[in-house]
């Protein structure tokens, strides 16, 4: 379940948010609210609040339209109020400036032969390197220019006698060829013969 951090609204009984107007804090005066937010909210065509409300139910979370300075939120659409907390920020969730169905959130496809080659074909036969399957070393720089922070590695194709017991290598190989024994597709037999399973 999504949790939101630092939600000034306190949870009800039943683990949801409170919103503004059923929250104690509207009695108590204590919340404070972006006024420009709301001039851009009734500024916003109904077109473009719905848009972005059905982007936020592809997303399955909430965001933040840094084109259109408002929060989204999957169940009630474009929010009309933005809180100011006590050390002047303001309430904004994950950025999201791409359209979900954009090119730039689809999986890079998987292209085995050009100059785009980021996967090894599968070959019916050989171990390690000559199985394929598998991303290629570009392939694996690639993913990670586009995912900064990505731990993704290629495999490690050594045989198991050449890997030193308990080295980082052969507790990889050792842990994916545990999670791959039900691998039954052609891809999946030439990988684990790659990791020499």
């Amino acid at each position: 379940m999504y949790k939101q951090k630092g939600n000034p609204f306190p949870v009800t009984s039943c683990g949801r948010r409170r919103n503004f107007m059923t929250s104690p804090l509207k009695k108590a005066g204590k919340m404070k609210f972006e006024k420009a937010n709301r001039e851009r909210y009734e500024a916003m065509s109904q077109k473009t609040k719905d848009s972005l409300h059905t982007e936020a139910n592809k997303y399955g979370k909430p965001f933040f339209s840094p084109k259109h300075q408002v929060n989204v939120d999957p169940e009630d659409g474009v929010l009309s109020n933005r809180p100011i907390y006590a050390d002047g920020s303001k309430l904004t969730y994950e950025k999201i400036d791409k359209p979900f169905d954009s090119p730039a959130n689809k999986a890079e496809p998987r292209r085995t032969i050009g100059r785009g080659k980021n996967f090894n074909k599968a070959n019916p036969t050989g171990t390690g390197a000559a199985a394929g399957g598998g991303m290629t070393q570009k392939g694996v720089n690639e993913y990670k220019r586009k995912n900064p922070g990505s731990k993704l590695k290629t495999a490690v194709t050594k045989k198991p006698s050449e890997l030193k017991p308990g080295s980082k290598d052969a507790k990889r190989r050792k842990s994916f060829c545990a999670r791959s024994k039900s691998w039954k597709s052609e891809r999946g037999r030439a990988a684990r013969r790659r990791w020499n399973c």
